[in-house]
């Protein structure tokens, strides 16, 4: 059976990254939720994507004589008096409230959504008894990226929550490599595919497990890691023709941003 992992939440129906989107991604039956660490200047961990806050939030407006706005130019303070839900509902990024597939009312909860902080979705996954996928964010230049992983670590043994509820991803093999060293016990898994026009490549295969892009993943190559005994989880499937095919080549997981079309609990 293909996990079903809900890429940042259920971003297509609630605010990416948010506890409320991971919240229906457990109702509607994600097999995990994957989310994305980021650093604040004040070395706080947060769950947000990008490398600024524009996309997603209201810096801009609360914050107008910044000169930057990169999550790492803002202390914890400043982030969390942002509005990171509002975009969702006056966006619409997937048409999912034009189809009328989020009320009024989820609309409404919205506003005002708060970034978490990484133990606050450490500590949601831990009371739903899921799992949980974090993707160390890596952005070029940041002063603060060399302690994202040991800072990760230590924030995960003071949750208390069972290692085996909790993955570690990156584009950046290197912080993987420490997490094995520092706490073996941890699933680690290597992105590989962050340009959509390079071809994926595996190295030396040496991670058990890869999560590719799906749009430049060959067949015959998903049979090769396969052959080599490695686990494939492919990133961003949401269309359910591309899951079935996906599915019948053998992959373990699909990253979604619609786990309500492919969840067992549906």
């Amino acid at each position: 059976m293909v996990q079903v992992i809900a890429h940042r939440g259920a971003r297509s129906l609630a605010p990416e990254n948010t506890l409320k989107a991971a919240q229906i991604a457990y109702k509607i039956g994600a097999d995990v939720w994957e989310t994305d660490v980021a650093m604040t200047r004040d070395g706080h961990l947060v769950l947000f994507h990008d490398d600024t806050l524009l996309r997603c939030t209201d810096a801009e407006k609360k914050f107008p004589l910044k000169a930057s706005f990169r999550v790492e130019d803002f202390d914890l303070k400043e982030i969390r008096v942002l509005d990171a839900g509002s975009y969702f509902v006056e966006t619409d990024p997937f048409a999912q409230i034009s189809d009328g597939n989020v009320g009024r009312e989820a609309q409404a909860s919205f506003i005002g959504e708060a970034i978490p902080l990484l133990e606050e979705g450490l500590l949601l996954t831990l009371e739903k008894n899921w799992t949980i996928n974090l993707e160390l964010k890596f952005f070029e230049g940041a002063a603060k990226n060399s302690y994202l992983p040991d800072h990760t670590l230590e924030i995960i043994r003071q949750t208390k929550i069972p290692l085996n509820r909790v993955i570690i991803s990156s584009f950046h093999h290197p912080w993987l490599l420490r997490i094995m060293e520092k706490e073996p016990r941890l699933e680690v898994q290597a992105l590989v595919g962050d340009s959509d026009t390079e071809p994926l490549e595996f190295r030396d295969f040496f991670f058990s497990t890869y999560n590719a892009n799906a749009i430049l993943i060959r067949p015959d190559q998903i049979r090769a890691l396969k052959d080599r005994g490695k686990k494939v989880n492919l990133f961003t499937v949401n269309d359910p023709r591309d899951f079935s095919r996906f599915s019948e080549l053998g992959v373990d997981g699909i990253f979604t941003d619609f786990p309500q079309r492919f969840a067992k609990k549906v």
